[in-house]
């Protein structure tokens, strides 16, 4: 890979639109759930396993619950998306709104 090529590439992926929203991780073991609400919803699953793996995970009852179950039990939905036209200044408000929503919604746990 020539250098422009790299210096093109990391272009694009900062120029690609970030996807907002809300997202549940679900114990199939338990049947306990948690909801969380990310920036990047597209990748926050990356993160919240690799924390999980290494025991470093700031959610002390998800990290309790992995810890006693296999990682196969668990699953990442993304239960709502933003769309790409809400404004910076609303996207956090209103992805507080939505988590509180869904969290009502299956009685779950807020991340």
């Amino acid at each position: 890979m020539t250098q422009t090529d790299r210096k093109t590439l990391i272009a694009e992926y900062k120029e690609r639109p970030t996807i907002a929203g809300v997202y549940a991780v679900i114990c199939s073991a338990t049947g306990q759930v948690w909801v969380g609400k990310s920036r990047h919803i597209d990748t926050e699953q990356n993160g919240l396993w690799f924390a999980l793996r290494h025991g470093g995970s700031p959610y002390r009852s998800l990290q309790a619950a992995w810890k006693a179950h296999a990682p196969e039990d668990f699953r990442f939905e993304q239960l709502d998306r933003l769309p790409e036209d809400v404004s910076d200044l609303r996207r956090k408000d209103e992805l507080v709104s939505r988590a509180k929503l869904w969290i009502a919604r299956l009685g779950a746990e807020a991340l």
